[in-house]
């Protein structure tokens, strides 16, 4: 007779897919060109070449657009696949469309603290706030090939290996709203063992852990 614990099955917290695409998403934000390159080539096998690409494209949210336009050539290259003819998502004739993509995206991230974050936003420049929700959480962060969550947990990731813990901060709970759970994410972090210190790991890990309590 088996006990409990025999009989749970052996479930890693996530699959090795997305553990790859973090990985990529951390060293874009991250890690030099050939870094990025290796962990391209490591998960080619695993990995969904359109959640790659929409990966790479959120990227230069967070780590600019030098680092996503290398990202993208370095993904070229390791794959093999040329880019798409065109992308229907990629423009609107109607901004308040984006806006009101960016508005729902942004509110289910942030949760209780979205009317809080949007005026924090404006009292360092309305512009910010305006490019924040059309482009950031509108144009990029609501395309619809690669699910909130997994978005997230990606952002998670880039916050991480470049070191914004403010941000790492906010998107540990958008991740969390956004259906992960504290395991998964804990996971992210793991993930990203030789993309981070070993002193910044543990320090997320707290981070992460404060959140969660929170």
């Amino acid at each position: 007779m088996t006990t409990g614990a025999e009989a749970r099955p052996n479930v890693a917290p996530i699959s090795a897919g997305l553990r790859h695409l973090v990985r990529i998403a951390g060293a874009i934000a991250g890690s030099p060109e050939g870094q990025v390159r290796a962990t391209m080539s490591d998960a080619i096998e695993e990995v969904d070449p359109v959640a790659v690409e929409e990966v790479i494209l959120q990227s230069y949210l967070f780590a600019g657009f030098p680092r996503a336009l290398n990202a993208a050539r370095a993904w070229r290259s390791v794959s093999g696949r040329d880019a798409p003819g065109d992308d229907e998502h990629a423009t609107v004739d109607d901004l308040d469309l984006w806006r009101e993509r960016g508005e729902e995206t942004c509110r289910v991230v942030y949760g209780d603290m979205y009317e809080k974050l949007r005026e924090n936003i404006r009292q360092l420049h309305p512009a910010l706030d305006e490019w924040m929700i059309i482009d950031g959480y509108g144009k990029v962060l609501s395309r619809p090939y690669v699910d909130l969550r997994t978005r997230e947990l990606c952002v998670v990731a880039a916050c991480a290996t470049s070191g914004q813990q403010r941000q790492l901060h906010s998107h540990l709970h958008g991740a969390l709203n956004a259906g992960s759970t504290a395991v998964e994410i804990g996971a992210v972090l793991d993930a990203l063992n030789d993309l981070i210190s070993r002193d910044d790991l543990a320090r997320y890990k707290q981070l992460l852990a404060k959140v969660v309590a929170a």
